[in-house]
């Protein structure tokens, strides 16, 4: 007898749908599976067959052979264990075929027949949704990452014993008495977040106004920022409440995060989605495969993980040259292609780069009453962040040392909260959703030389003054454009409609990379 089963798999960030067939048939007795398996997908019918007997279902010595199809795509993981055993039980007339019509099946077994967590989860109900299954069987513990897709029945299960009692049942009457359907409010998820109070706020950084100035042009334009500044003036502190003062993320952004997070496994048990903006902070000594992604079982990188939030690079010169380099195709194309003899994977990586760097090994140049390193030590440290990520970093800041007069309790009261902040961010994002209606365009940041022709014309004193600055400064051409893409997130936070030339002023201002650090020991 032969049974079909239809199940899901990953391939990169994608998902494809996945038929288990099973023949029963006389023969010398064994197992044998095909279908271009990895070792663990091999190793299944161990499982199977042990979580089986240990369900009190005695195993008839017979011959069976199982396909794992499209036989094209190697098999990975061990997402196939529960719908081998389904199709199996089918071929010895455990369980009727026809309860398996327009059902997903999906799962790992234990050697008792517990179900257990898998990755994967969201893309490939998805998936299902969109082949026209009305139900999906996985693991209890994926079934609320499930139930976020709207219009498609999720049945999470805790045990084989559980998934042969529900299609054994007669009608869907007795099947939802039996385990009822999982549902999930999203609006009740969001909202959640809009109440809950975060722990890090504006509000706590004492001083350093032109950096929260830069930070919230940054994020309103959503532009890469590089702060410079000695040890103890509050980068990272800066750095880690970006994600603060960032419109939360829309219901489309939140499924393609946790679709992100839900590949790699990161997607906590019993979570439903990704509903605050991710911040990322890799260490220095990360490997180059765990920050763009790939590796043998191909994963998506930290890259991939900050997708639609902050990529936090903390003490940048320290990230060896070749690592940083290789940001610079995912800064430019906002995703990251992986080629591999398997096949080619791409994953999404639009995010904001935030960095933070001393200005020198010691970090306390330009003091040189405390700086000892030579101007040699200074260029070989900040050379290690090369020209082309430079010229992707809009916005580049000094973080002077904090004075003892900001930290007086006078001054804390008059600091500014995260909540303040978003608002003027959320205005300029709303200001920049209307000019590019009915474009590819989201942010100023993502504006080419065209798009800024179209959008950021000057008047004629602008135009001179801007053409000064252009000579005086001797600016690429590449900057020029990163000038006025910098100075219209400005003029959309003073919620100006033109350019005026104190908002070029402010974004000349953010050029430290055209000066006083990288090119003072050039000579």
């Amino acid at each position: 007898m032969i049974s079909s089963v239809v199940s899901g798999a990953v391939h990169g960030i994608s998902s494809y749908l996945m038929q288990i067939e099973v023949d029963m048939s006389d023969g010398l007795p064994g197992f044998n599976m095909v279908g271009f398996l990895s070792s663990e997908v091999k190793e299944t019918i161990h499982r199977v067959k042990v979580a089986i007997k240990n369900n009190g279902i005695k195993l008839p010595p017979s011959k069976f052979t199982i396909n794992l199809s499209p036989a094209d795509i190697k098999k990975e993981g061990v997402i196939v264990d529960l719908p081998v055993a389904v199709g199996i039980l089918v071929a010895m007339g455990e369980i009727r075929e026809k309860s398996l019509e327009g059902t997903l099946i999906l799962g790992e077994l234990g050697l008792d027949g517990d179900v257990k967590h898998i990755k994967g989860t969201l893309p490939i109900v998805q998936k299902a949704k969109e082949s026209g299954f009305k139900t999906v069987i996985l693991p209890r513990a994926n079934a609320r990452e499930g139930a976020v897709i709207d219009g498609i029945r999720i049945i999470g299960v805790e045990t084989l014993g559980e998934v042969i009692a529900y299609l054994g049942a007669e009608d869907d009457k007795e099947k939802d008495l039996l385990i009822p359907p999982t549902r999930v409010d999203i609006g009740a998820l969001f909202r959640d977040v809009e109440v809950e109070q975060t722990k890090e706020d504006f509000a706590d950084i004492n001083g350093q106004a032109a950096v929260k100035r830069a930070v919230e042009i940054a994020a309103a334009g959503f532009h890469h920022i590089l702060v410079v500044g000695p040890p103890g003036s509050g980068k990272s502190m800066v750095a880690k409440r970006i994600p603060t003062i960032l419109p939360p993320l829309s219901v489309n952004e939140s499924l393609e995060v946790s679709t992100i997070y839900s590949v790699a496994g990161m997607l906590g048990e019993n979570d439903s989605l990704i509903t605050k903006r991710p911040f990322v902070a890799p260490h220095h000594m990360i490997t180059e495969t765990a920050l763009v992604g790939g590796g043998q079982v191909p994963r998506p990188g930290v890259i991939s993980l900050a997708h639609r939030g902050v990529l936090f690079l903390d003490e940048m010169p320290e990230f060896p040259r070749a690592k940083l380099d290789m940001l610079r195709q995912p800064i430019e194309d906002r995703k990251i292609n992986i080629v591999r003899s398997r096949g080619n994977f791409t994953y999404p990586a639009d995010f904001q780069l935030v960095g933070a760097l001393n200005p020198c090994p010691c970090g306390y140049f330009p003091d040189r009453n405390k700086c000892k390193c030579t101007p040699n030590e200074i260029r070989r440290y900040l050379g290690r962040i090369s020209g082309p990520i430079l010229d992707r970093i809009d916005i580049c800041i000094e973080a002077p040392r904090v004075d003892i007069s900001d930290l007086t309790e006078k001054t804390r009261s008059i600091n500014e909260s995260s909540a303040t902040i978003r608002k003027r961010v959320m205005r300029a994002r709303e200001i920049q959703e209307k000019r590019f209606a009915g474009t590819e365009l989201k942010f100023n940041s993502e504006m080419s030389p065209k798009d800024i022709r179209k959008y950021c014309k000057l008047g004629p004193r602008e135009e001179s003054y801007l053409e000064d600055a252009f000579c005086r400064m001797e600016l690429s051409a590449r900057a020029y454009h990163k000038i006025l893409r910098v100075a219209r997130t400005i003029a959309d936070i003073d919620g100006s409609e033109n350019i005026q030339q104190i908002h070029l002023c402010e974004a000349l201002s953010y050029r430290l990379t055209d000066g006083k650090y990288w090119h003072q020991n050039e000579e």
